[in-house]
C-alpha cells in the first residue's frame, strides 16, 4: 500500500513482513549485552564424581590393555608370517594381510577409545574464557598460563591416577616399536642373491648330463619351446628354465628368472660384440624385469621393434641389445644366450651375464 507523507516530495512503501521470513536483526543479537555473562555448559562441573570415574578408569584401562595386547599380536603374526621367508611370498600375501591389519586396527581402534572415555568421563568440563590483548604477553599472563597449564595437566588425571598413566604407557610401547619391525621388509641386502639366477642352475644341471644347454619353457604351461613357434617376426613369448616349476618356491624363481623370447628379423638385427651367437636367426631372448624398478617389460611393438615397460614408459629397441632408447631405466635388459638343440628345441647355454633387476639393487663389485 502507498501512501504520501505531507511535506514529502515522494511516496514511500510500507514495508511488510512476508510470512515464513525472519524478524528483523535488530531483534537479535549474537554478543552477550552489558554484563551478561554466557552460560555454562550444562555438563560443567568443577568436581568429578569419584566412584563414577573409578569405574571409568577401570575401563580407559582395559582398554589401553586391549591395545597393547593387539600390537604384541601385531608383532607377533609378523614374525609367524614372515618366517622361513613366508611374509615375502606371494602364497602368503593375503594372510599376511589380514593378520597384520585386523591387529593394527584393533589396537588403534582399542588406543582411540580408550581416550575418547577419559576425556570425556575423566575430565572436567570447566568453562575457559580466554581474553584477547596485544601479541607481546606480560609477564603476569605468562605466570596465569603456566599456572593453567599445570592446572590442565592435573584435571587430566595423569599424576592422581596411576593406573591411568601405567597402562598409557604399556599401550604406547609397542605401537612405537610396530613400525621399527616393518624395517625388516627393507632388508636384508640381495647381496650376492641377485647376481644370477635360476638358468644358472638349470644351465649346469643340464650340462652334467651331457646336454649342451637348459630347454625353454613357456610360461604357464611349461611347455618346451620350438623355432617353429615363431611363424613370423614379430613375436613374442614369456619363458622360463626347464625345472624352474619343482623348485620349492618357483613364484619367487620365476620372478627373476622371466625372460621374453623376440622374433626380430634377422636383417634389423644388430649383434653386440661378442654376443654374436646369443640368438637364433633374430630369435633373441631378453630378461623380462625391468631395470628401472622391476616390472615387467611385458609390452612389444612390432612395427617398431621396441620393449616398452608399462609402469614408467622405459623402452628398449630389441634389435640393438634392448638398449634404453627412451624412459627412466638406466641399463639394457640383459641379454640370455639361446641355441637350438638336436631336436629343435631352444635352449639357454648360460645364465644372464649381468644381474638382472633394477640398477639400485646391490650387484656387488664381481660376479661369481
Amino acid at each position: 500500500m502507498t501512501e504520501t507523507n505531507a511535506g514529502s516530495p515522494e511516496p514511500q512503501d510500507t514495508p511488510k513482513r512476508v510470512i515464513g521470513t525472519p524478524a528483523p536483526a535488530e531483534t537479535h543479537t549474537l554478543l552477550a549485552k552489558g554484563d551478561d555473562e554466557p552460560a555454562a555448559p550444562a555438563a560443567a562441573a568443577d568436581e568429578l564424581d569419584e566412584k563414577s570415574a573409578k569405574r571409568a578408569e577401570r575401563v580407559v584401562a582395559l582398554f589401553f590393555v586391549l591395545t597393547f595386547l593387539a600390537s604384541i599380536a601385531f608383532i607377533a603374526a609378523y614374525v609367524y608370517v614372515g618366517r622361513d621367508g613366508g611374509m615375502h611370498g606371494a602364497d602368503r600375501t593375503q594372510q599376511a594381510n589380514v593378520l597384520l591389519g585386523g591387529a593394527m586396527t584393533l589396537s588403534f581402534m582399542a588406543m582411540g577409545i580408550g581416550v575418547t572415555i577419559w576425556v570425556r568421563r575423566l575430565m572436567t568440563a570447566k568453562q575457559i574464557v580466554q581474553e584477547r590483548h596485544g601479541l607481546a604477553s606480560p609477564e603476569e599472563d605468562r605466570r596465569i598460563f603456566a599456572e593453567g597449564a599445570l592446572e590442565g595437566g592435573a584435571d587430566t588425571g595423569l599424576a592422581k591416577r596411576p593406573l591411568l598413566r601405567r597402562t598409557l604407557l604399556l599401550a604406547a610401547a609397542p605401537l612405537g616399536l610396530a613400525p621399527l619391525v616393518l624395517l625388516r621388509d627393507l632388508g636384508p641386502l640381495p647381496e650376492k642373491k641377485l647376481r644370477h639366477t635360476f638358468w644358472r642352475d638349470a644351465v649346469a644341471a643340464a650340462k652334467a648330463q651331457g646336454k649342451p644347454g637348459v630347454r625353454l619353457l613357456v610360461d604357464g604351461s611349461y611347455r618346451p619351446l620350438t623355432i617353429s613357434d615363431f611363424d613370423s617376426p614379430g613375436g613374442m613369448i614369456t619363458v622360463v628354465p626347464e625345472g624352474i616349476e619343482q623348485t620349492a618356491d618357483p613364484l619367487n624363481e620365476v620372478a627373476k628368472a622371466a625372460t621374453i623370447v623376440i622374433n626380430v628379423p634377422p636383417e634389423l638385427f644388430k649383434p653386440l660384440k661378442g654376443r654374436e651367437n646369443w640368438h637364433v636367426n633374430g630369435v633373441v631372448a631378453y630378461s623380462k624385469i625391468c631395470t628401472h624398478v622391476g616390472c615387467p617389460a611385458a609390452l612389444y611393438e612390432q612395427t617398431t621393434h621396441h620393449i616398452l615397460c608399462p609402469c614408467h614408459q622405459s623402452t628398449f629397441d630389441a634389435t640393438n641389445g634392448a638398449k634404453v632408447i627412451f624412459g627412466p631405466a638406466a641399463r639394457a635388459l640383459p641379454q640370455l644366450p639361446i641355441a637350438v638343440d638336436a631336436e629343435g628345441y631352444l635352449i639357454a647355454t648360460a645364465d644372464y651375464d649381468v644381474p638382472v633387476g633394477p640398477s639400485f639393487w646391490e650387484r656387488g663389485a664381481t660376479q661369481q
